[in-house]
């Protein structure tokens, strides 16, 4: 497992989506409020191939995907949507290339990681990829060397970078309850074995070289199976969390695992004080006994989810305040 690096400041980054379609706005609004963490903007209202199914479909080797009335589904070869989605993720990295010339720290980029790819893509036959376990694989292998070569083109641009890598999984938990339905809608697929949950994640994050970060934003994200496929950090709406995965939490802390906890609202709304924000997370600091100087070190502050559906005004306002809440943790982790 690669370790999460040490923050140079405090310690706050976005989840990945941006409102709008401008890719150089967007490259401009991270990078500039988020100096110590900045991210690869995602713009999904740009259309399928710039959501983050489509993205990452883009990214898989000799597999290929189209648009279809009832979602995305694989096909024999690359398409208008694949050439789209490689089109847009090229302008993305232009701009983020643009506004991180001088950048020499921690650098995030997201990807659907290979359980919501699963469940949110049919086959060529129509039932999700997640009924066959065969091509559940096929689909993690073919995302683990996307993602090498992806990694090595974000290198390539930004030389300075140090490469962090999310795996947005927000159907994890729906995958290991038995919760995600067939591609018809009138039935659930059979629930996932803990076991090969964990096997197939662990496969990517062993195969890509980068931290990897899971990302959730769905109540029961499973923190110890994260932990155990090496995921060096964990990504989850704060707001969410209950007092059954206190243990988790602890447990993850005193082994070293960095929670990337989403405290700030991801649509417009008015903000509290940025210390406010954060009460919540001092609270269960305390809760847990943990040791107050783990906190700014084990906690980096994001919004609860994509700011996709935030005004641009109010993400930049989202943005900021997290780096302010973070800088509020530093100074009085108590």
């Amino acid at each position: 497992m690669s370790t999460f690096p040490a923050l140079a400041g405090p310690g706050a980054t976005g989840v990945g989506s941006m409102p709008g379609t401008d890719a150089r706005e967007a490259a401009k609004t991270v990078t500039g409020s988020l100096e110590v963490l900045p991210h690869l903007p995602e713009l999904p209202a740009r259309g399928p191939g710039a959501d983050m199914i489509g993205r990452t479909l883009g990214l898989l080797v000799e597999l290929y995907a189209r648009v279809e009335p009832s979602g995305w589904r694989f096909g024999d070869h690359p398409g208008r949507d694949t050439r789209r989605a490689h089109s847009w993720l090229g302008e993305d990295l232009d701009a983020l290339e643009e506004f991180t010339q001088d950048h020499t720290g921690p650098l995030k980029v997201q990807a659907v990681g290979p359980w919501t790819l699963a469940a949110s893509v049919e086959l060529p036959r129509g039932e999700k990829a997640l009924a066959d376990p065969g091509a559940v694989r096929d689909v993690a292998a073919s995302l683990t060397e996307g993602l090498r070569l992806h990694l090595a083109e974000v290198r390539r641009r930004i030389p300075g970078a140090q490469l962090l890598l999310q795996l947005d999984e927000p159907s994890l938990p729906a995958v290991l309850a038995g919760q995600v339905k067939t591609a018809s809608g009138w039935q659930r697929l059979r629930a996932v074995d803990r076991g090969v949950g964990e096997e197939i994640l662990r496969a990517v994050i062993d195969g890509v070289d980068a931290p990897v970060i899971v990302h959730s934003c769905a109540p029961s994200v499973p923190i110890p199976l994260l932990r155990r496929a090496g995921a060096s950090a964990v990504s989850l709406d704060a707001s969410l969390l209950t007092e059954r995965d206190d243990d988790a939490i602890g447990e993850g802390v005193e082994s070293g695992t960095v929670f990337l906890l989403g405290v700030v609202p991801s649509t417009d709304r008015k903000l509290s004080d940025p210390a406010g924000s954060v009460s919540g997370v001092r609270t269960l600091w305390r809760r847990l006994g943990l040791a107050p100087a783990l906190l700014p070190r084990s906690v980096v502050v994001t919004p609860t989810c994509g700011l996709a559906g935030a005004s641009p005004a109010y993400a930049r306002t989202a943005l900021s305040h997290s780096v302010i809440a973070a800088q509020s943790l530093a100074d009085n982790p108590e």
